[in-house]
């Protein structure tokens, strides 16, 4: 039987093949990649990720936590600063070795197309399944939670969790780098919560002479990472709550706008990209409009907490806005997202 027999509305569900995991990445063409290569001129590197122990605390997200970071053991003894002398006594070496663990989105990040689905009726039998992106399905390609792998070949046990379509690691696959384009919408609209709908996103690009084509990936920076590093690992949440510009993903025309523009992804220096709680109600409404249209529908990427604003500053005294952009998170199977050290070269 077909995976689905229908598609939402306005989606590109098989547009790019039957068993697409990619969407819109299949857009960062190896032309694609040249033309980013065309935009070094100077050399001159950018890191665009936060310190990944920041924000700090879990005020964020609760399910969320701040990395913890520790030896590993050898025999018991932990293997930091670790004389090798105690093994072979004529031996110089000292060795360190440590381990991390981690949520995967707790700060620089990346949404992998497993990351946010919908309940949606796949096989116009009037029932709605919780599906993802190109109608891969929780509990027959999404593992986890109440749907454990129980094939002979189960991939992960039980209590984990384990995406065998559409994991973030398929970005690493593909590689994610491109043309980024920048527009800051923390110079257009200043350091003040704003919303930013079609009509500003419009304004803002026209001030600052954006361009984007199909295949860009989209680089928004608000200056809500700014801030964070500001706090210095202790978040306050409700300045945070008046803090940057963010998207509308309540606003019809900006979707589609996004549909329309044909760009790869979507890379934001904020939580969550878009406004949250947004303006939706009513039966059959996403909380998350914006990942509900660009991951579920698009299979369009989203990236929240980059660090943005030397890169900002600098192209803003350049008059440029595009740079070549590099960012393939961890190659990690089967997971939902994927923290990532993005790099832009000018």
């Amino acid at each position: 039987m077909k995976r689905w027999t229908q598609r939402p509305e306005g989606s590109t569900w098989g547009d790019f093949g039957p068993d697409d995991e990619l969407g819109r990445l299949n857009l960062l063409t190896e032309a694609k990649v040249l033309q980013a290569v065309r935009e070094v001129r100077t050399g001159k590197v950018f890191c665009l990720s936060l310190p990944l122990d920041l924000p700090g605390g879990n005020v964020l997200n609760p399910r969320r936590h701040a990395p913890t970071l520790k030896p590993t053991f050898r025999e018991g003894t932990p293997y930091l600063n670790f004389a090798m002398s105690q093994l072979q006594p004529e031996a110089v070496d000292v060795l360190s070795d440590d381990q991390v663990t981690l949520s995967m989105q707790y700060s620089t990040q990346w949404d992998g197309l497993s990351h946010v689905g919908a309940m949606f009726d796949i096989q116009g039998d009037g029932q709605a399944r919780r599906v993802y992106y190109n109608g891969y399905a929780a509990g027959v390609d999404v593992f986890g939670g109440t749907d454990p792998d129980t094939s002979a070949e189960a991939c992960c046990p039980p209590g984990g969790s384990y995406a065998r379509k559409l994991s973030v690691s398929r970005y690493a696959e593909k590689g994610m780098q491109g043309r980024g384009v920048l527009v800051d919408l923390a110079r257009a609209f200043g350091p003040g919560r704003t919303l930013v709908g079609h009509t500003q996103l419009q304004a803002a690009m026209q001030e600052q002479n954006v361009v984007l084509e199909a295949g860009d990936m989209l680089v928004l920076r608000t200056g809500f990472a700014e801030s964070l590093v500001a706090m210095n690992g202790q978040p306050d949440p409700h300045a945070l709550e008046q803090t940057g510009a963010v998207l509308d993903g309540a606003d019809p025309a900006l979707l589609e706008w996004i549909t329309a523009s044909g760009i790869a992804a979507i890379c934001a220096d904020n939580y969550a990209v878009e406004s949250y709680p947004a303006r939706t109600s009513g039966p059959g409404h996403s909380i998350l409009p914006l990942h509900h249209h660009c991951l579920f529908k698009l299979g369009l990427p989203l990236a929240e907490l980059w660090y943005l604003k030397d890169l900002a500053d600098w192209l803003h005294a350049q008059g440029r806005n595009r740079f070549l952009l590099t960012a393939p998170p961890l190659r990690m199977p089967g997971a939902v997202g994927s923290p990532v050290t993005p790099i832009a070269t000018v």
